[in-house]
């Protein structure tokens, strides 16, 4: 009997791609990428060649079935738990519509702007805190 190889998935990420191929590998699943290295060498040719092909035998299809399945279940409840233990709420306004990054305000120090004004450049370092997307409150 002559086993077939067929196309599993394809991803548009290289690196995910190689992360599922390990994953098989390490679970002894043969398996194999193509359109690797065109996809990582030319980005722009990613959607035009199908992305990046997890290619596997047939015969394993039901068992890799089995095995991602399951791994994305222990991630899902997993992330739940992440996602609550993470939540941060505005002082101003306790919601949890919050994230972290760039200040939009005070945006930069009063030392960063001196240095920026005398060097001519752009500022070099910007504060962060969080920022409520409900009433627009900034805080540490």
């Amino acid at each position: 009997m002559e086993d077939k190889i067929v196309v599993y998935s394809s991803y548009y990420n290289p690196i995910e791609a190689n992360i599922i191929k390990s994953r098989l590998e390490d679970s002894d699943i043969p398996c194999f990428l193509t359109d690797e290295h065109v996809a990582t060498i030319q980005p722009m040719y990613n959607q035009a060649i199908g992305g990046v092909k997890l290619n596997v035998f047939e015969k394993d299809i039901e068992r890799i079935n089995i095995l991602l399945n399951e791994e994305q279940d222990f991630i899902e409840d997993n992330a739940e738990t992440i996602i609550e233990e993470d939540k941060v709420e505005c002082e101003k306004c306790g919601s949890t519509n919050v994230s972290f990054g760039q200040a939009t305000k005070k945006r930069f120090s009063w030392w960063v702007t001196i240095i920026s004004l005398l060097f001519f450049i752009y500022p070099f370092k910007a504060n962060k805190c969080y920022h409520c997307y409900e009433c627009g409150n900034e805080f540490k």
